[in-house]
């Protein structure tokens, strides 16, 4: 009898913690409906007044088409530019707070596909959140870039001209640093597992400009992974790394091209792995590197 009476005490006790749990997903739920109700009855039918940027990159170019004033809520994903120091967060790089994006009420979110996973990105267009997906594979695709977000936010004049005055710089560059026959480059972003950059990595077309092909051009994936043998099989003549330790690992194969002639070098701008107006003067940085080369 008494362990029918416990039974009975334990069922009722699990019964109550059901119930407050179903109580309190139940109210979690009716807040974020809220929040995207409030939301979209917020947006305004006109000009874009209240912008959240998804990437660091997409941050930049809103300041860089001096529409920082629009911007109420960005995605973290490294040091902040110190004009939107301030500016509320909604997650990090890869993990989008989607409660803290809805609180801010934008009518535009610019959006690098990568920046957050593909069922946060699915949610946001189900709830009918304006995004604008920025994701440049080259060079020209980033100088329209500016001219499509310029015309969005209402900026079209400033996004046209850093459209012209982009294209113009890649054209100086081009011309003052092409080569006859290209530097075989080797681009390493990371050393354990060893990954590059593939041919539709908007680097990629950096290095052309600065009169150098991506030893692994043929690869589509951005960030693809490979192995020792594969980059001693394309023999580069260059190797850029981010890290000294990451070139110094290199030296051990004494016949690659690279540990010959002394090319291992380090990334010199940080910028090329930002695609914004500023990647310009990355470009002209590495290629002022990249001119040493034999």
């Amino acid at each position: 009898m008494l362990i029918y009476i416990s039974k009975l005490r334990f069922l009722d006790r699990f019964r109550l913690a059901s119930a407050s749990s179903v109580t309190f997903l139940n109210g979690l739920l009716m807040r974020l409906l809220a929040l995207c109700l409030c939301t979209l009855l917020a947006w305004p039918a006109g000009a874009i007044e209240r912008v959240v940027t998804l990437a660091p990159s997409l941050t930049e170019i809103m300041l860089e088409l001096e529409a920082g004033d629009l911007l109420v809520g960005l995605l973290d994903g490294g040091e902040r530019p110190t004009a939107v120091a301030q500016l509320p967060s909604v997650g990090r790089y890869g993990q989008l707070e989607l409660e803290s994006l809805l609180e801010l009420q934008p009518d535009l979110v610019l959006l690098w596909p990568d920046s957050i996973s593909s069922a946060q990105r699915q949610q946001l267009q189900r709830m009918g959140i304006p995004l604008l997906i920025v994701e440049p594979r080259k060079l020209a695709d980033l100088a329209e870039n500016f001219v499509e977000i310029g015309a969005r936010i209402g900026h079209a004049e400033q996004g046209r001209q850093l459209h012209q005055q982009f294209n113009r710089g890649l054209v100086a560059l081009r011309q003052r640093y092409q080569r006859e026959q290209p530097l075989r480059l080797f681009y390493q972003v990371w050393d354990a597992p060893l990954y590059t950059i593939g041919g539709e990595q908007i680097i990629s077309d950096a290095l052309r400009i600065c009169g150098a092909e991506n030893a692994f051009a043929e690869l589509s994936l951005p960030a693809p992974q490979v192995s020792v043998e594969a980059v001693l099989g394309r023999n580069p003549e260059v190797i850029l790394a981010g890290t000294q330790t990451q070139l110094d690992a290199w030296r051990v194969w004494s016949g690659l091209a690279a540990v010959e002639r002394d090319q291992l070098w380090l990334v010199p701008d940080a910028g090329l792995e930002r695609p914004s107006f500023q990647m310009l003067a990355a470009i002209e940085r590495l290629c002022q590197v990249l001119a040493k080369a034999q």
